[in-house]
């Protein structure tokens, strides 16, 4: 599910320069997918030059390597992720960069319908929770973890944002 939603959420945002991914753990191998994300999340260009047709695995190598190296002088910390195991399809490491992206991208950065001013001061997980609160108010939804294990809180989200 978590690999099918970020995938969903890598086309959305690439969907305005003409590109997609359809296998999250392949396609951001040879750094150009990577590169166009980055670009359109952070409406900039890269810092450095990269190789437009990564035909060899070095070359993949370093394109990814001119996006996470972006992701530093953006100041956003990325764990334990290199080049090398995006390259190599790592999954959990490339699910791991995904998450980070989304925290930054589209949850720590633009205040949010009904939120109130003083959530700037928050932390992503805490906003995105007091979004969650505001959607459901009926649930006592107070973390990401116990509260979700039975499905009701899943539900009651999904029927909130698309009821029916």
């Amino acid at each position: 599910i978590q690999q099918n939603t970020f995938t969903r959420w890598i086309n959305e945002h690439l969907k305005c320069v003409n590109k997609r991914i359809a296998d999250l753990q392949l396609d951001l191998g040879d750094g150009l997918r990577l590169i166009a994300l980055l670009e359109v999340l952070s409406q900039k260009n890269m810092y450095r030059k990269y190789h437009s047709r990564p035909n060899f695995r070095q070359m993949k190598l370093e394109n990814v390597s001119v996006a996470l190296e972006f992701l530093e002088r953006e100041n956003i910390k990325l764990v334990s992720i290199d080049s090398k195991a995006i390259v190599d399809g790592n999954l959990k490491l490339i699910l791991g960069l995904v998450w980070t992206l989304i925290l930054h991208y589209s949850i720590s950065m633009p205040m949010w319908e009904g939120e109130e001013a003083e959530a700037e001061s928050k932390t992503p997980k805490q906003r995105l929770l007091g979004w969650i609160q505001n959607k459901v108010p009926d649930l006592p939804i107070n973390n990401f973890s116990q509260d979700w294990r039975n499905g009701k809180a899943l539900g009651a989200l999904v029927d909130s944002c698309a009821p029916g």
